[in-house]
């Protein structure tokens, strides 16, 4: 680990969940982060406020819930922070990651396992296969997308063995929105998409892309192709990838590791003029 700033000085951290999940899915992120003596806080998207087993129960809230309303949502949580935190998001949290940074809010962003931004334009197989259960019916965009746990398996747990994922499709999983699948499938037709970034922002702080080597959502060549339009901006951009690691990165064994160092480059990257969580014009960003 590199050396801790003083308390004082320690940026507070947002953790945003992804589609199929739930703040539950960071707890033991925002433990171990207390323990380093930061303060880190997951917010749920809209109307994702209860425990899983009672979204599963009533997923009503989730319908039409779409990429724009969930940026939005978390926009003012940032700026109302007393500074800028390190925001990390998971999946389709790193896509929204990717879209606060790119309003110059921030002092450090970590997208892991993210979705695609606009801007990519051919996707894996996998990755399209990860969505049809949200895209496979283009006249219920506003409905939902539910998984067995022989998908759930499939896209979140594929190293394990079935009991080990059943366990925590029960403990964590809830289902996906429609909506949002359909945005960022479309994105790259949309002229006002809400999954565009401005690539060349010059505000855009530092962003760190994870990645695992056997993530079947965000596979390592998706990862590579937002590296690559993210690396435009003259921001640090750089991407980490573990071996043998599926879209539960941040919950199977070995996630110490990976939230120590995420939480590690962010500090050190964190741009120490960031924008400020008011609303103050953002400052240009860190040479590469």
């Amino acid at each position: 680990m590199t050396a801790a700033p003083s308390h004082d000085d320690r940026p507070p951290i947002v953790l945003i969940h992804g589609m199929w999940m739930t703040p539950h899915s960071w707890d033991k992120w925002i433990a171990h982060y207390a323990e380093r003596g930061y303060d880190a806080i997951a917010p749920g998207w809209p109307g994702v406020d209860r425990t899983p087993a009672e979204l599963r129960a009533d997923p009503s809230a989730l319908k039409g819930l779409g990429l724009a309303k969930i940026v939005d949502h978390y926009d003012p949580i940032v700026r109302g922070l007393d500074r800028p935190p390190i925001i990390i998001g998971h999946s389709f949290g790193g896509l929204v990651t990717q879209l606060l940074l790119n309003r110059g809010l921030g002092a450090a962003g970590v997208a892991i396992a993210t979705a695609p931004p606009k801007g990519v334009v051919v996707l894996p197989p996998s990755t399209l296969r990860t969505a049809w259960p949200g895209l496979k019916n283009p006249l219920n965009r506003n409905g939902l997308a539910p998984l067995t746990p022989t998908q759930f398996q499939w896209r979140f747990a594929n190293t394990l063995g079935r009991a080990e994922s059943d366990a925590i499709y029960d403990e964590q999983y809830i289902p996906g929105s429609n909506r949002a699948f359909f945005e960022d499938a479309s994105a790259n037709l949309s002229r006002h998409s809400p999954a565009a970034i401005d690539f060349s922002n010059p505000s855009r702080p530092p962003l760190l892309l994870v990645v695992g080597s056997e993530d079947h959502v965000s596979p390592p060549g998706l990862n590579k192709s937002v590296l690559k339009l993210q690396r435009q901006a003259p921001s640090v951009t750089e991407s980490k990838e573990y071996p043998g690691r599926t879209h539960f990165t941040a919950g199977m064994d070995g996630w110490e590791k990976v939230a120590d160092d995420v939480l590690d480059w962010a500090v050190q990257h964190a741009a120490a003029d960031s924008p400020v969580a008011a609303g103050a014009p953002p400052p240009a960003g860190s040479a590469l």
